[in-house]
Parts: structure tokens; sequence; C-alpha cells
């Protein structure tokens, strides 16, 4: 395959939190296969076999070429809650780019020589220090692109400006209120963005919820984390030139009217793109190789299948960092109840904060009808006939690819945009169900949109699963499956040919050169 020589130069860079980092490898991918794009992307040791393997998904064979125009490129040892030195490395690495040296991979050690000028970068929204960078060594010369792997409704809230239900400046606001109580900008920044105080906020395409909705489950590790990396997000919005967006638009339609709306009036682009897909065959393989136990979850599938039937598998997965610390019987309860009604599920437990105990783990072998492990092929378990419903913490990643598999979800959110996709998909879709018994934090506080408040006793759990695994596994279940098929067709057409996110795509290849 003979290519054209790349007249464009794209940087990308993501944190290390895979739900956002996996649909950016996708994206990028699919840049270099459909225009002469050179393509940079910033990792971290600890990411970029993960990585690696995961772009490897993209490309199928006879696609080499396609794939040298897509350099991997870890740039620090890495860690997601130490800002500052990968805002380090990527000053070092962008500088470097900038005078025409090479740049060498941290992990591999491979020299990667002198390429085009970079024209563009994509970052994450809370990467104030990359943003500053850019701009104060190129100013305008370079194009910088807000990645926002979440939904659209829950940036808006921690970053948009209060006509959409947002925070504003919450820098400001955090400093004035810092100076007027004499507390530490952590704390107050910590407060404004993680705490709630009862207020209701409306929010474009969603139902009026309590700020404290936002927030349920008690989790010590985002007081570690601090609010503050937040708090500028706003400020760095106003420096970007444009918004890149992994939500469908049939999926917030509303919230895409309200983003464009507010990008135009502030002269900046926004390019809707989701969902992002991979499929094919190295799609497939590549998948098992990232999971020790994928060999284990096919042939679990395959014997459910033969024994149970199609869609008789739950499958239970809270992500790669999300986990119950704070509460975890709450956790085991919820799994008594799965194997006291004979479901057979499989269940990933990939957070480095999550514990098995060995008493849950000797119970769950001799029940012989589940599966257990760290890290599971999420893509192949959500496209194997045997799975029926999916118990998830609502992030955006997983949420679309259960929508796109067609499997429907019950929800069990703890921060971010997971109250807000689970809010979606329950009451805008009535696609799902929600379980609010589970809630560890503000748990005796109202819901709005049905005034309940959550008892918060393990019984109240035990009755919620029950009743929501019977109706999920019955004819609700069935209804609300055939309302998710009707929104997946919608969500899949969006690449079609016309589509929203095809028309996005396109357009953000053609500003590269605009």
């Amino acid at each position: 395959m003979n290519l054209s020589a790349p007249d464009a130069h794209l940087v990308s860079f993501a944190f290390e939190a895979w739900g956002h980092t996996r649909p950016l490898i996708a994206f990028t991918a699919r840049v270099v296969k459909t225009r002469p794009v050179l393509v940079t992307m910033f990792t971290t040791d600890a990411f970029y076999d993960r990585v690696q393997k995961e772009l490897s998904r993209s490309f199928e064979p006879g696609e080499e070429a396609y794939r040298s125009r897509l350099r991997l490129v870890s740039i620090a040892p890495g860690n997601t809650f130490e800002e500052e030195p990968l805002n380090e490395a990527f000053a070092a690495a962008w500088r470097k780019l900038l005078k025409g040296e090479d740049l060498v991979c941290t992990k591999t050690g491979e020299r990667f020589p002198t390429a085009l000028q970079p024209n563009a970068l994509v970052v994450e929204f809370f990467s104030q220090g990359p943003i500053r960078e850019v701009r104060a060594s190129r100013g305008n010369k370079v194009k910088i692109y807000i990645w926002m792997p979440n939904m659209l409704a829950a940036f808006w809230r921690t970053c948009g400006p209060e006509d959409m239900g947002g925070l504003g400046d919450a820098h400001q606001k955090v400093t004035e209120e810092a100076q007027r109580t004499g507390k530490s900008y952590e704390e107050v920044a910590y407060n404004m963005i993680f705490c709630g105080s009862g207020k209701v906020i409306r929010v474009p395409g969603l139902p009026p919820m309590y700020d404290y909705e936002y927030h349920p489950q008690l989790f010590s590790f985002l007081q570690q984390m601090g609010g503050a990396r937040f708090t500028e997000s706003f400020e760095t919005l106003k420096l970007a030139d444009g918004i890149i967006s992994v939500t469908p638009e049939s999926y917030e339609r509303e919230m895409v009217r309200a983003t464009r709306k507010w990008c135009e009036e502030n002269s900046k682009q926004v390019f809707v793109v989701g969902p992002l897909r991979v499929s094919g065959p190295n799609a497939a393989a590549y998948e098992k190789e990232l999971s020790a136990a994928s060999a284990d979850a096919e042939a679990f599938l395959q014997d459910c299948l033969a024994a149970y039937g199609e869609k008789s598998v739950l499958y239970i997965s809270f992500g790669s960092f999300f986990w119950p610390t704070e509460n975890p019987e709450v956790l085991w309860t919820f799994l008594d109840v799965v194997m006291e009604l004979n479901i057979p599920f499989i269940m990933s437990h990939a957070s480095p904060l999550a514990t098995v105990p060995d008493a849950v783990k000797t119970k769950v072998q001799t029940y012989g009808k589940g599966l257990m492990a760290a890290w599971n092929p999420q893509q192949l378990i959500l496209n194997h006939p045997a799975t029926g419903w999916f118990v998830t913490h609502g992030g955006q990643n997983s949420v679309l690819e259960s929508l796109t598999a067609g499997v429907p979800q019950i929800f069990w959110p703890f921060e971010g945009d997971q109250p807000l996709n689970a809010v979606n998909m329950t009451e805008n879709f009535d696609a799902a169900y929600e379980l609010v018994e589970v809630r560890t934090r503000y748990s005796d506080k109202p819901i709005f949109r049905n005034g309940k408040k959550p008892l918060g006793t393990l019984e109240a759990v035990k009755a919620e699963a029950r009743d929501v695994l019977t109706k999920a596994f019955g004819e609700d279940g069935a209804r609300k499956r055939e309302r998710l098929l009707q929104l997946q067709h919608e969500v899949l057409s969006e690449w079609d040919e016309g589509g929203a996110s095809r028309r996005g795509f396109m357009n953000f290849l053609d500003s590269l050169r605009a």
C-alpha cells in the first residue's frame, strides 16, 4: 500500500483513565486511515503495553501503512493522580517536537525522528498544563481540541456556564470562598466539585436533580484526587478552539444542541463523533490478549449458552477504577441475591482498589455458575449471545459499548457522568434500571424525580436486587430491551452516510487544514 506523505500532524494525550484513552485510540486510528495525517500519541509507561494492544485492534492485515502514520510515545512512568509530573513530561516532549528533535519513548527507548511541526492537539478537558504550554509556545498557530470521552451533560455540569447547569468560573468562586473562610483552596474545591447542598440542578436534556444526586457513593479516593484539577476547566475551555465529543447525537440530542449553540456564540467548533466502535478480526483477537481470563470467559459463556440459552448471563463490572471501597458488603449482598436467583454471572474487579474476600471466592466456586476475574474482555462478553444484562457503574465507555451491543443495563453509579447516564437511560429512554439502595452517600436524602429516600440497609439492598433482577429477566426487562434496541439502531446510524458522527468526524479532518 503506497500512501501519500502526511500533510498535517496531530498530537493526542489522555491521562491514565482507560475509559478516556480507549476511545481516543479508536479516534486517532480512524484519522490515519481516512486522511494523510501523522498522529503522535503520548502515553505513559504504565499504559504503554495496553495502548499498543488496543491500537492493534483497529488495524487489519494489509493496513500496516496506515498504522505507520500513528506513533505511540511514552513520555513518563505515569501516575494518574500525580498531575504535575505528567504536565512536565508533556512540556518537555512538546518542546522537542517544536525544535525538530527526536522523541525517545521512555518505555522502549525507541527514537522517533523529526517530523512535521504539530498543527493540532487533542487533550483531556482537565489538562490545563498541556493547553497552556501549547498556547505559550505556539500561540494560536496550533489548534487545541478538548477531548470529551464522557457524557456531554456531565462535562457541562462541572466545567460549563451556569445557564447550562454548570458551575461557571469555578476557579474564581473557589478563590473567593477560600479567602472569605480561610479554608484551603483544595478543601473548598473538593466541596464545590464533589459535595452537594440540596440545590436543584437543571441540565439540558435531563430531568432536574438535586446536586447531591451527582455523588451517590462514598469514595474516599476522590478526596485524595481533590477537586482543584477541575476548577480551571472553564477557563481552559476558553483557550481551546473546539470540542470533540464521543457522545452520539441521538443519545443526548438536547445537550448536543445546547453545546453547538454555546460553541457558535463563543467562536468554537464542536465535533460529535460517537460511538467509536472497533470491529473486525483483529479487534476480537487482540481484545482477548488484553485479558488473561479471555479463554475462561469465552468457555463460560459458551457453556451458559448451551445450558441456559441466550441472554441468560449477568455481567458485572465497575470499570477499571471504581469500586465500592467504603462499604463492600453491599456488593457481596447483591451477589448473594444473584446466586439466590440462580443467575449465571461474570464479574470483573479491575480496579486497583478492589479486593475480593476468600469467603466470597469460595462461595462463588461452590455456586458453580459464576466467574470472577480482575480483567475480562468486555466487548467479547457484551457481544456474546449468552449475555443478557450488564450491571455497570455507568461510565460513558461502558454505556456505549453495552448500548451498541444491544445489552441493557442495571446502573450502580458512583461519580462523574455515571449518575447522569443512569438517569438518561432509565428516565429518558426507559431502557434500563437503576439501583438506589446501594447508595452509600446522601442515602438519607430524597431523589428529586420521585421523592424516594433509600433506606440504607442491607435488607433494602437485598429487596431491591430481587425486584430489579426478577424484572430484568422477565417481561418488564424484555420491554426495556426492545426500547434499547430502538436506541441502538439510532446510535449506530450516526456513522452511516449523512449521519451526525460521520459529518462531525469529516469536519474535524477538514479543520486540520483550515
